[in-house]
């Protein structure tokens, strides 16, 4: 599942449902599903034929169900047919089937006939809405299928499947396999589809969605592989069948094990709670997340469409094909697809430097395993809350990190070759963490599985202290190693260890390799000067040098590959965050990298200086630290031009953007303002007047300073631009920059108007708190959470929403929202929550460690 909006799972006022693991005295072989759902009434009707083991004599079997009405039960078993009476335990979401004599151990059949309800919470079977009708969709993971059908709802309960649904004559149906046959009836108005059997899956993954969906066809060999929509998207389609045909085809050639089945639909539907999922042969994405019009669209746009895509192919081999075990091994499923997802990219548009992408994605997971909050790759789950909670930054992420790691360690092609034997080894199967990293370490004969399980399950990151004493033409290296927390009242926590596979770049460019496992290690690398102890920035680490190296690796940044000064600026902020460091340091090393060409490197360099002016400068530091930020990043800009040439790289149309919103916000330059209102004002007259990586910043910038009227203009482009998501979304997502307390207020109470999706409802007011309006979104939160609550439940959003609180910055603030959600408690996002608040905690400790290096840089500075 793509982790860009968190999953939508239980009711906030619901009581928890808890995870407790069903018997196995009676396991699942194969699921015969029968579903007539009413769109207009918003139900549905089901029946399921369960064909089952008994492992062991019993009289009751207990499964789960949710939200569903049972009619008649029927166990066969011996040859005898029983009635089944039926308990539910709502709490628990089970039912128990129980029959007067007991079952045999052997083969046994249980009919079911229910009712359902096509809820609005976006999970399960749920309805949606879009171009005046509903639709039916469903969103399974982690534990919905229950909602939809008795199961046993557990990963490892995996079974076939066999899928038919009765609709209305006007739709048609898509599901996991391919149709079978198109039938008219039985009842009136309506026709059945059948589907192809599935492989053998777990309950999760079961796909259907109704409506008047059209599909563009290709193939890649044997398998036919479709992208659909609604019909008046269909347009759009073209790229995402091109992403999808080159895609799948380097997934066959890289694992060696051609994709299982015979046909693969990517769907668009007009709500998802989720980014995308990876349902076996029927992937479902957000319409905006999969559809785009490549001749309009931004190149974060195309990269982030076809990263979602890659990351969702490949979980037909990672999590599909092999299932974790249970829950808390997750990060089998969504590390795996998120290391993988950048392999078929770089293939296919080397230009795009998708390992720039995978440091920023490293960077931002060691800022959660900065906090005291944070959690060990591995946790241990129960309820359904904390299930889906570990649906996080550390699942995706910090996982794909360490597995880039281990393959630098150990070599490409040898964690190829070990990745295939896992692979073939517990196909159509579950797997654990241990199951993983014993199969690595006995193919490539290195010791993966000390490193990984170091990584796995013990929560933070290591810091590797260095110090460098120069001898000769040589380095002797003193690394001291122990957990990084980012903020120094965090460390009374015992120290921890880990076991780290560190590669050294020295004088000569050739990394050198070799395994830190002790708190302090003594290492000799040839040269003197500017020794990298992250080469190529492959180590989930962070690395301390002593200021005097960084000011010396400011003096040359180029000797640095792109990605180690990355790393870099990364770690040495942390440093800063953590007080091991004053502010002076990371500023002087930005600026020798303000005129750097990387996309990315601009881009860390702006977030981290608009960090700065938000939080360390006080108000009568602004306009000097503004000034500062002008003269050192408007002559890029100008060099650039705005609206500069659309026929530029993406490279410089990327770093157009990020500087115009550096130099235009962060240093509030009226007239780039005024230049960004001009431009703002033609787009929306004439889209092809602004390059489209470019049209998201100036729509920002300018509302920044933004009146009524071009507030008006931009929610006018709403009701023009439907059809288009990625247009439609550039005003949306534009909405939360205008500072006027009246626009505030409107754009506060439009997200929960009628004209909001649920699924964006979340972005408006996350967007807003994290911006110059967020005391405003916060009052508007609090008093509007029961409202809130009700629209968008637990999951969808509301995690957004507690985490986008973590932008304050002050200790009152911080009680107070851990007030708030003491009186006002929300499970699903428990853990959100207290990093949320130990980041204010953390921000106002950094603003009150690095006030006075601040203003004795800025005195230097500004002279």
């Amino acid at each position: 599942m793509a982790k860009f909006i968190t999953v939508l799972f239980a009711l906030l006022l619901a009581a928890p449902a808890y995870a407790q693991r069903l018997s196995d005295a009676v396991i699942p072989e194969h699921y015969s599903l029968w579903f007539a759902p009413d769109l207009e009434k918003e139900t549905f009707r089901g029946r399921t034929t369960l064909n089952v083991t008994v492992r062991r004599p019993t009289t009751t079997v207990t499964l789960n169900a949710a939200e569903i009405q049972f009619g008649e039960v029927k166990v066969t078993s011996g040859g005898r047919t029983q009635v089944a009476r039926v308990t539910v335990d709502e709490n628990a979401e089970r039912a128990t089937f129980s029959v007067p004599e007991r079952l045999s151990r052997g083969p046994a059949t249980i009919e079911v006939t229910y009712t359902g309800l096509l809820n609005d919470k976006l999970r399960g079977f749920y309805i949606s809405r879009a171009n005046g009708r509903k639709y039916a969709v469903t969103q399974m993971e982690a534990t919905d299928a229950r909602r939809a059908f008795p199961s046993f709802d557990e990963p490892a309960f995996k079974a076939t499947f066999d899928i038919s649904m009765m609709v209305d004559a006007g739709d048609t149906a898509l599901s996991n396999g391919r149709i079978l046959s198109d039938t008219p009836g039985p009842e009136p108005g309506k026709h059945t589809i059948t589907y192809a059997r599935t492989p053998k899956m777990s309950t999760y993954l079961v796909a259907m969605v109704v409506g008047d969906f059209v599909c563009r066809d290709g193939a890649v060999e044997r398998v036919i592989l479709r992208v659909c929509s609604t019909p008046d998207k269909r347009d759009l389609t073209t790229y995402a069948l091109e992403v999808a045909q080159h895609q799948l085809k380097f997934y066959n050639d890289y694992f060696g094990i051609p994709y299982v089945g015979d046909k693969l639909d990517l769907i668009a539907v007009p709500d998802f709670a989720a980014g995308a999922m990876e349902n076996w042969g029927a992937i479902i994405f957000r319409d905006r997340l999969l559809l785009i019009d490549p001749d309009r669209s931004s190149v974060n746009v195309r990269k982030s469409v076809a990263s979602i895509i890659s990351h969702e192919i490949a979980h037909q081999w990672f999590g599909n094909l092999v299932t974790m075990k249970w829950w808390d091994d997750i990060w089998l499923n969504e590390g795996f697809a998120t290391w993988i997802s950048t392999k078929p990219l770089a293939e296919w548009r080397p230009e795009w430097k998708v390992e720039h992408d995978e440091v920023e994605d490293t960077i931002g997971a060691l800022g959660i395993d900065a906090l005291r909050s944070t959690r060990a790759i591995r946790t241990k789950v129960e309820t359904n809350e904390e299930i889906n909670e570990v649906f996080d930054g550390i699942a995706y992420e910090k996982a794909a990190a360490v597995l880039r790691m281990i393959e630098a360690y150990v070599g490409p092609e040898s964690f190829r070759d070990a990745i295939t034997s896992y692979l073939k080894k517990f196909s159509f199967g579950n797997a654990a963490g241990e199951d993983f990293w014993t199969e690595v370490a006995r193919v490539t004969g290195r010791p993966v599985d000390r490193i990984l399980r170091s990584y796995v399950d013990q929560p933070g990151a290591p810091v590797l202290s260095i110090r460098n004493k120069c001898g000769g033409n040589n380095s002797e290296m003193s690394i001291t190693q122990g957990r990084f927390f980012g903020s120094p009242s965090a460390s009374t926590i015992p120290q921890q260890t880990w076991i780290v596979p560190m590669c050294v770049k020295s004088a000569d460019g050739a990394p050198r390799c070799q395994v830190i496992d002790r708190r302090t290690q003594t290492i000799r690398v040839p040269g003197c000067d500017n020794v990298f102890v992250n080469a190529d920035a492959r180590g989930y680490y962070f690395s301390e040098y002593a200021p005097d190296a960084v000011r010396g690796f400011a003096k040359n940044p180029d000797e640095l590959t792109p990605s180690e000064r990355l790393s870099l600026l990364g770690d040495e902020w942390w440093m800063v965050r953590a007080g091991r460091h004053d502010v002076d340091v990371f500023l002087d090393l930005a600026a020798a990298m303000s005129h750097d060409e990387t996309p990315s490197v601009t881009e860390i360099v702006a977030s981290r200086l608009g960090t700065t002016s938000a939080f360390i400068a006080d108000p009568g530091q602004q306009p000097a630290f503004q000034r500062w930020i002008r003269e050192r990043f408007t002559p890029a800009l100008n060099a650039l031009g705005l609206p500069g040439d659309a026929a530029d790289s993406d490279d410089r149309q990327l770093r157009r953007a990020t500087l115009l919103l550096l130099v235009g916000d962060t240093g509030n330059d009226p007239d780039v303002q005024k230049r960004a209102r001009e431009l703002a004002e033609r787009y929306i007259e004439d889209p092809r007047s602004l390059p489209p990586s470019l049209a998201p910043a100036v729509l920002r910038i300018a509302a920044i300073s933004g009146d009524q009227a071009l507030y008006e203009r931009y929610v006018a482009q709403l009701d023009k631009l439907g059809a288009n998501p990625e247009e439609y979304y550039r005003f949306f997502n534009a909405l939360p920059a205008f500072r006027d307390p009246g626009l505030v207020k409107r754009t506060l109470e439009f997200s929960l108007s009628s004209s909001v999706r649920t699924q964006d409802t979340a972005t408006l007011i996350a967007g807003l708190l994290t911006r110059a309006s967020r005391d405003a979104a916060w009052e508007f939160t609090r008093t509007q959470w029961a409202t809130i609550s009700q629209k968008l439940g637990t999951f969808q959003g509301i995690p957004n929403i507690v985490n986008a609180l973590g932008n304050f910055c002050s200790m009152d603030r911080a009680a107070e929202i851990r007030a708030f959600f003491s009186a006002n408690p929300v499970p699903a996002a428990e853990r959100t929550l207290q990093q949320a608040v130990e980041r204010i905690e953390n921000c106002a400790a950094l603003d009150a460690r690095q006030s006075a290096p601040f203003s004795t840089w800025l005195a230097r500075v500004a002279n």
